[in-house]
């Protein structure tokens, strides 16, 4: 209860950038869990899953040399998760043979130091082999455990057993005592002692440092399209053993977005970065799909923002944002104060209109209110050459520069600042989406087309989509954004969504009859 009180101001991120840059900004020792799952050190071309600019350039900046750059490259990351991690935190870095004992020796050794480290986790899963190999089939990862101090949380934990299961495993016969409780001879130890199966089930087994828990199959609910996709079992585990409810995660890869939609499951606060953009909108869709369930919101973290959306915004909150991120101190409640909005921590005042073409008497008001508002620290800003005030809009007409270029020479300076110079935004996609039944009956083609500033980079789908409940995705990532189905007869509205490459997206929709046979 305490944490949740302690982290309620605290916004879910999903955030589009270098984990290396947005780690620096954040704050010390303000995060209680870390789970990273880096690129493995294996320098091939599958490697890059999602494909996009993000992802190459991170390739290309791992491989620029072997494996002391790989090591380097990693390590300045961990040095900032170690500094954000609050003194009771925990890391969990997934490893693989290509470089775990470099990863264990080099990194978290010398940063977390050897006392600190807890566990090494053997994951253990299953799935198909080669039948003639050179060595032994590889069919496990590494999964490092440290603590940042002897103060770490950690909840032990315990896996339930059905009645055959544990009887399997301990290959014992079941016997019955005089009042009817079944029980089996435990023959660890000098001499055999009876151990009750209600009271074994109910206890169930300590969770050791093997973890056997399968791969994702091609059919299985999870997939989502992510090739290295983890199963949300794993990431389950690792969060209840090292948190509580209210706790902050952290993924800096975040990949898929498993890490971040078992956190919200487990009502964690969460915060999530990858500098590939299909990561992170394919993680934004998987969220999306848990609402409803799931009501805690998130702010999403893009390079660029949506023109359109800041410019649908509620007026009062945009006027409180964008001061804000321009560095000012907005009102902050809707009062008349002489027209202006906030202002800079010098007090000279600021004025936001959320609107393009802004005219000379906007120039004309703005001045008049700024003079009758603080009359000593106009005349102050005017003698010391410094702006009297600041205009934020997205553009500014002819007349509203000509004015303020005639104001600047009788020494009146009114800064025109546009959104963009404070805030990059873009245009989202247009969408234009078709449906075409083939000749077998049911089943139709779908096909979207996307046009962009920037380009496409991938296509989602919903195939039955809710104008209320919103887009939920049933295909992440489509890269051609041709797409095929069969449906029972009835009517269906489709909705193709196209994410570009800054990560904005645009949809359309289309409906379709599907008539049984007669």
């Amino acid at each position: 209860m305490v944490t949740e009180l302690r982290n309620s101001m605290f916004i879910n991120k999903l955030i589009l950038g270098d984990n290396l840059d947005v780690m620096q900004t954040m704050e010390s020792e303000s995060v209680d869990l870390i789970y990273l799952d880096p690129p493995f050190f294996s320098n091939r071309n599958y490697e890059v899953i999602w494909g996009d600019d993000g992802e190459i350039r991170s390739f290309q900046d791992r491989w620029a040399g072997g494996i002391e750059h790989y090591i380097a490259w990693l390590k300045e990351r961990v040095i900032e998760m170690h500094r954000l991690l609050k003194p009771t935190g925990s890391i969990f870095l997934h490893c693989d043979w290509h470089a775990n004992a470099y990863i264990r020796v080099h990194i978290l050794d010398r940063i977390f130091g050897e006392n600190n480290f807890r566990n090494e986790i053997v994951w253990d899963y299953e799935g198909w082999v080669h039948k003639k190999m050179s060595h032994f089939p590889q069919k496990h990862d590494i999964i490092f455990y440290y603590s940042k101090s002897d103060k770490s949380t950690y909840i032990p934990l315990s896996e339930k057993w059905t009645k055959e299961e544990y009887i399997a495993k301990r290959k014992q016969k079941i016997h019955i005592d005089d009042d009817g409780r079944e029980y089996i001879y435990d023959k660890r130890g000098a001499s055999g002692q009876k151990r009750y199966l209600d009271t074994a089930l109910s206890d169930g087994q300590p969770i050791t440092d093997v973890w056997h828990i399968s791969v994702l199959t091609s059919s299985s609910k999870e997939r989502i399209g992510y090739p290295t996709q983890k199963p949300e079992a794993l990431l389950e585990r690792i969060i209840k053993c090292a948190s509580n409810e209210g706790d902050i995660v952290l993924d800096p890869f975040v990949g898929g977005g498993t890490t971040v939609a078992v956190a919200d499951k487990l009502r964690r606060r969460w915060i999530g970065i990858d500098q590939s953009v299909a990561a992170i909108k394919v993680s934004d869709l998987r969220l999306k799909k848990l609402y409803g369930i799931f009501e805690r919101t998130y702010e999403l973290q893009l390079r660029k923002y949506d023109y359109d959306e800041l410019r649908g915004k509620d007026a009062f909150a945009f006027e409180v944002w964008i001061i804000e991120k321009y560095g000012g101190i907005a009102n902050q409640k809707q009062r008349s104060d002489f027209g202006l909005d906030g202002r800079k921590p010098d007090n000279t005042p600021i004025q936001v209109k959320r609107s393009d073409n802004i005219g000379r008497n906007v120039i004309d008001n703005f001045l008049s209110a700024v003079q009758r508002s603080d009359e000593n620290l106009f005349k102050k800003n005017q003698a010391e050459g410094k702006p009297v005030g600041y205009i934020i809009a997205f553009s500014f007409s002819k007349g509203a520069i000509e004015e303020t270029a005639r104001l600047k020479n009788k020494n009146i300076i009114i800064e025109l600042v546009k959104v963009s110079d404070i805030v990059p935004y873009g245009k989202k996609p247009i969408v234009s989406v078709s449906a075409n039944e083939t000749e077998e009956h049911f089943k139709y083609v779908f096909e979207a087309a996307a046009e962009s500033e920037v380009g496409i980079e991938f296509y989602s789908w919903d195939f039955s989509y809710d104008h209320d409940e919103g887009f939920k995705a049933d295909e992440y990532l489509d890269k051609a954004g041709k797409q095929v189905r069969k449906f029972q007869p009835g009517e269906y509205l489709i909705a193709a969504q196209a994410i570009d490459k800054d990560g904005l997206d645009g949809m359309d929709t289309v409906a379709i009859k599907v008539k049984q046979e007669e």
